[in-house]
């Protein structure tokens, strides 16, 4: 490409840097050499080229690696010199029918196809583990919050599940993503198509791609697939975040209800006690360096004229930094969910804290004396500002000051009062769906595994896919 302003035979050092695409492009290059591949195929079947330039070419494409790549202000335009400089002019041929807009747009969506398919495999593999521990401790009796603050008696099951289930949306929505991601724009051109007789099916379909981006010009331009791709993954690390801040708290002092292993935690450079719970703490530190990606590519993307921009050329990078730190961040929460050791005892010796059990003296006192539920609230109301246990006669006297009534004179006493202040029994009592009994959380754990086992079988059918068909090409001579 020339610029102007270019001068006495060269351009400026800070020109040639500020517009250079190689670093980024690293990601990009075995796409590139792939989609170099499947556009010659493609040539060579529509007879823009013959079956010896394509063998040459193809051959002068082997061992071509990025790192003994010449000058060139991007990976398409090295490889391409470097290809020349192995078989002379005719490696020029390779470019017939194509622009480097279609090109790199095609081989970004290749890259990012595998990125996302990994990325799907290691949600499964969080959501799994966290299944798994669920399933180990359904009657494993904890305090449940609200606003931080002890609300009611729960289990540790029902606590994994929510994070579990919250991560097989995140796998729905990356998968729905991926479904925009796997479509060609090869053949697309600069942006307005091209006169040779090109077949933008086949190469689709050499490259394993589900469909095309069928306007040429939408093709060379968009970026919502990649805007896309990030914004799961940002949700992603919302969900991922929530986790780790839980980590964080449950090992403190204060908490005390898990232990981290020692794998992902470090000590102080000065305090030998310390066991700080950094890997957590870095997840929740890199979902802003998430964030920050898609919020840079959404403002890169705004209010760009169609086509082609060479804005676009700077949304890349921040794509694959935010989704190589979303993949780092789920493979390092699978470990430590994986090996914390959580203190059940503890946990359940304050399951009953600051009065969580009165929701459910409250519903008792309403299945059981049949006043109304919001009666029934302003009298254990009463007994909760006392800031003690309730004894059956504190209940007697607040129930006749508030509504007039002694709910032991209508059957409910002591055992009554004694069954409604039992976390235990007050978790078995919801037994109802996606509740925290343990007979509900085993049945979810159990279609949780089920459904875990499918995607898991999906990601591999779909990863099975694209594999041979990049490996029969890689093979065309």
């Amino acid at each position: 490409m020339l610029l102007r302003g270019e001068r006495l035979g060269g351009i400026s050092g800070d020109v040639l840097e500020f517009i250079s695409s190689r670093e980024a492009d690293r990601q990009i290059f075995e796409a590139d050499l792939l989609v170099d591949r499947a556009h010659l195929v493609m040539l060579k079947e529509r007879g823009l080229i013959t079956a010896e330039e394509f063998s040459e070419i193809v051959a002068g494409l082997d061992g071509i690696e990025m790192a003994r790549l010449g000058e060139g202000e991007d990976v398409h335009e090295a490889i391409e010199a470097e290809l020349i400089a192995r078989v002379g002019a005719v490696g020029g041929r390779m470019h017939t029918g194509r622009s480097r807009n279609d090109e790199v747009a095609t081989c970004i969506r290749i890259a990012l196809r595998g990125e996302l398919l990994g990325l799907m495999a290691e949600v499964n593999d969080l959501a799994e583990a966290l299944v798994e521990r669920a399933a180990e401790n359904d009657d494993s009796i904890i305090p449940g919050f609200t606003h931080l603050q002890h609300a009611q008696p729960t289990t540790l099951a029902h606590h994994l599940l929510a994070h579990a289930d919250a991560l097989m949306r995140d796998f729905e929505r990356l998968l729905d993503s991926y479904q925009r991601v796997n479509r060609s724009p090869l053949g697309a051109a600069a942006f307005a198509s091209t006169g040779f007789d090109i077949d933008r099916a086949r190469t689709a379909e050499l490259l394993a791609f589900d469909g095309l981006v069928e306007n040429s010009m939408d093709a060379v331009s968009t970026r919502d697939f990649l805007l896309e791709a990030l914004s799961s993954s940002a949700i992603l690390m919302v969900n991922a975040s929530r986790l780790a801040e839980e980590l964080i708290l449950w090992s403190t002092s204060e908490f005390g209800y898990v232990e981290l292993d020692d794998l992902f935690t470090s000590t102080s450079s000065i305090m030998p006690q310390k066991k700080n719970p950094d890997t957590a703490e870095l997840v929740r530190g890199k979902t802003g360096t998430v964030f920050g990606s898609l919020v840079a590519a959404l403002a890169i993307n705004k209010a760009l004229p169609m086509s082609y921009n060479r804005d676009l050329q700077e949304a890349t990078p921040n794509l694959w930094r935010g989704i190589s730190t979303t993949r780092a961040a789920v493979r390092i929460l699978t470990g430590a969910v994986s090996s914390a050791k959580f203190r059940t005892e503890r946990l359940e010796a304050a399951s009953g804290t600051g009065f969580s059990t009165a929701t459910e003296i409250a519903d008792s006192l309403v299945r059981k004396t049949k006043i109304p539920f919001r009666t029934a609230h302003q009298i254990v109301g009463a007994l909760a500002a006392k800031g003690e246990t309730p004894t059956i006669d504190d209940l007697d006297g607040a129930a006749e000051r508030i509504a007039k009534f002694k709910p032991s004179d209508r059957g409910f006493g002591r055992e009554e009062l004694a069954a409604a202040l039992d976390p235990r029994r007050n978790v078995a009592a919801r037994s109802r769906t996606g509740g925290p009994a343990p007979a509900e959380t085993r049945r979810m754990a159990a279609d949780r595994k089920r459904r875990i086992e499918e995607n898991d079988r999906l990601v591999e059918e779909m990863r099975g896919r694209v594999d041979s068909a990049l490996a029969a090409l890689r093979e065309m001579r």
